[in-house]
């Protein structure tokens, strides 16, 4: 299969008409044979692209004393405090907009009583509720982790669609990529990827490109 996606790839680059902007590129299959009423025929999943995902990501770490000091230090885009996040509890609107905003959430564990509190309403829904992390780990690892990370997940249609590059990037590190997705599929399917009833690639505002 390696063979058809870099075709594929190659192809949904080539349909793609130049932008102002660096164009994501996505991978969409669908399923066969799975009934997505089952709770044990979902799964939600988050994936480490080998080559990243090719654009940045927006992180929101809610964090006190050293632990929020070393986020800031990293260079995390949004750094909430105890203190913050109760006035979260206030704003509903601006809870709402960060939400939105932000790709991942990582939180100090002993703060996730709060953060369940007062961000839960707006995360959970989007399924972005945080991480849990102690208060005396190193911030830079799980940055440079949460970089090439994307969720795949199988909800309410028997089909995933999940970010897995850039169009800057090679065709072949967006095939690895695309392979990772898949692996994802072997784990929770009973048949793996031999479930997979079609699969296509597309570049964010360019048409698919069929892989089978």
């Amino acid at each position: 299969m390696t063979q058809d996606i870099l075709e594929a790839v190659k192809k949904a680059k080539e349909l793609s008409k130049p932008r102002n902007f660096t164009q994501s590129v996505d991978v969409i299959v669908n399923i066969r044979d799975l009934d997505v009423k089952k709770p044990e025929n979902r799964f939600d999943e988050e994936v480490s692209l080998p080559n990243g995902r090719g654009k940045g990501i927006k992180i929101g770490f809610v964090a006190d004393g050293e632990l929020a000091l070393q986020a800031k230090k990293a260079g995390v885009d949004l750094v909430i405090t105890k203190e913050q996040l109760e006035e979260f509890g206030k704003k509903r609107k601006e809870a709402k907009k960060i939400a939105n905003q932000y790709d991942f959430f990582v939180a100090q564990a002993d703060l996730m009583p709060l953060v369940g509190r007062y961000l839960g309403p707006v995360l959970g829904p989007r399924k972005k509720m945080p991480k849990p992390v102690p208060a005396a780990i190193k911030v830079d690892p799980i940055i440079d982790r949460l970089k090439s990370t994307v969720k795949v997940s199988v909800k309410t249609q028997a089909s995933i669609q999940a970010l897995v590059g850039t169009q800057d990037m090679s065709d072949e590190e967006i095939a690895e990529n695309i392979e990772a997705v898949l692996a994802v599929l072997d784990r929770n399917l009973e048949k793996g990827r031999n479930q997979i009833k079609s699969m296509f690639i597309k570049t964010t505002m360019g048409p698919i490109a069929r892989v089978i």
